[in-house]
């Protein structure tokens, strides 16, 4: 059950900021605060516990699991499931919830009590994302993010705010409509070669599919993961709804939403779908690359500094995409520290622009300049993530895309090389951003207050978290490596068993499951 109470520990934990706040705004900051504080503490806790277990990374068993019936009529569980993967995606939510909260503690004076209330809403769906074992409580959570982080656009962003939500909406529901299809096909294509019929991820792996049923049920999942995570073409409302959101909005949208796509991709597409997934790898790292370059170099034409930050985002993104689609463990253990350090670096770099905006009321890379002088803090701190963004040895992100790249090249070397173009591109953009902001004559004669206590405690926290990821990721590697060989090992049994066509459809998800509510 404390699957469970982890998801709803968040819900009602912003249910009580919204009420806290009739009788004073400052409640609601601190509730939220402590909210999600709490649950990061109780996890890191859970996280060092595991790691002293022995052989963690051959166990392939839930570190926690619960399963209750909810409509057991239309075979849908409540069915919660944690491993090492969901485990990281979940502390990586909770840290970035907490500094989207300081975030806001200045920016969110307007129905603050409500603000509150839509941030844990959309940790809450974030949370059950990443614990979902059936696919219809999967799309539940899936489509439960989009109507808080529609609010928090809409009432709480910029001058084309509303332009930007129903940007964001639109595309992101025309995703998720695609993959409730796909759920739906599989459900009823298991249930007529079984007899069963069910939303139960564990009982689907392994339904024997045609392969043109299986590419066309792939498909709607990877449209609706392309559009969310953003893979180009389909990236076009990411700018935009990052350049309207709030400070914590933008946290949220590149550190977390955008994660819960590749997750989806991990977790979901590879292992349902591994012979749909191999005809669609090529086409997928190319467009990974693409990503890439593109956004690389659109991030140069950018004078708002989110805007930069948002495409830089995209470009990212296509290393998680190519370390996914290259099948094997290397490559994939770094699309996941990707996704991590992307979300710290990002989302710290988006919460240095709302800090800044804050203070100087514009996010013009042209009006901003020679800042270094005065906000020392900020300058060091925004220094050291354009260098974890360009890929800086020694800090988190360098790891993860020298893994994409080793695994990558195994497979497809042109990909990997023309990726590596990315290194350069991002170098010169990063540097740039900083030279832009903090060198060069302060024109406006600016003189502004740096970093106050509360924004330097987060700042340090998430230098802290970057470092450790960059010089000792091998915490992360044990913990994602019980979860990938697994998620693998069905993919591979999968591939194997449509190849032959022995044996029956069932469940082949190996060292299936641990006791119900318990852990290891």
């Amino acid at each position: 059950m404390i699957l469970i109470y982890l998801i709803l520990w968040l819900f009602f934990g912003g249910l009580l900021a919204w009420l806290v706040s009739r009788w004073r705004t400052a409640w609601s900051r601190w509730v939220a605060l402590f909210t999600v504080s709490a649950q990061l503490l109780y996890l890191l806790g859970f996280w060092l516990r595991t790691l002293r277990l022995p052989n963690l990374a051959a166990s392939g068993t839930w570190l926690m699991e619960v399963d209750l019936a909810w409509i057991p009529q239309l075979g849908i569980h409540i069915h919660l499931g944690l491993d090492g993967l969901s485990l990281l995606m979940i502390l990586l939510t909770d840290l970035l919830g907490m500094m989207a909260v300081v975030a806001s503690w200045k920016e969110i004076q307007y129905k603050a009590g409500f603000f509150y209330f839509n941030l844990l809403w959309i940790l809450t769906a974030l949370v059950g994302v990443f614990l979902a074992l059936d696919l219809f409580l999967f799309y539940f959570f899936w489509e439960l993010m989009l109507l808080p982080l529609y609010f928090l656009i809409g009432i709480w962003g910029h001058e084309n705010r509303i332009y930007a939500a129903r940007k964001f909406f639109i595309f992101t529901q025309l995703g998720g409509l695609l993959m409730l299809v796909s759920i739906l096909g599989l459900y009823f294509v298991h249930g007529q070669s079984t007899g069963v019929y069910t939303f139960d991820y564990l009982q689907l792996l392994g339904t024997s599919l045609a392969p043109t049923t299986g590419f066309l049920l792939m498909l709607g999942f990877f449209i609706a993961f392309a559009v969310k995570l953003p893979i180009v073409p389909l990236h076009t409302w990411l700018p935009d709804a990052h350049t309207e959101a709030p400070t914590a909005g933008s946290i949220v949208l590149a550190g977390l939403i955008l994660k819960a796509a590749g997750y989806g991709f991990i977790r979901i597409l590879l292992p349902l779908f591994p012979q749909a997934a191999r005809q669609i790898a090529p086409v997928a790292m190319a467009l990974g690359v693409v990503g890439i370059l593109y956004a690389a170099l659109l991030a140069f034409a950018q004078t708002d500094l989110k805007r930069l930050i948002a495409y830089t985002s995209v470009s990212h993104m296509g290393f998680v995409v190519m370390g996914i689609f290259a099948h094997n463990q290397l490559a994939m253990q770094g699309a996941i520290i990707i996704m991590l350090a992307h979300g710290i670096s990002t989302g710290m770099l988006f919460f240095l622009a709302g800090a800044l905006y804050e203070r100087v009321h514009t996010r013009d890379l042209n009006r901003l300049g020679g800042l270094w002088s005065t906000v020392p803090r900020m300058g060091r701190v925004g220094l050291l993530f354009a260098l974890a963004s360009l890929g800086l040895p020694g800090l988190g992100n360098f790891v993860g895309e020298f893994l994409v790249l080793l695994g990558t090249y195994k497979v497809n070397a042109p990909v990997a090389v023309f990726a590596t173009l990315g290194f350069v591109v991002a170098t010169v953009y990063s540097l740039l951003m900083v030279q832009r902001i903090f060198s060069g004559p302060n024109t406006e004669g600016w003189k502004i207050p740096d970093f106050d206590r509360r924004e330097l405690a987060i700042a340090t926290l998430m230098v802290l978290a970057i470092l450790g990821l960059g010089l000792y990721p091998d915490p992360v590697l044990r913990t994602s490596q019980q979860a990938i060989q697994s998620i693998q090992q069905a993919a591979n049994q999968e591939f194997h068993f449509l190849v032959d066509q022995t044996g029956t459809a069932g469940n082949i998800y190996p060292g299936q499951r641990a006791d119900k509510g318990s852990g290891l």
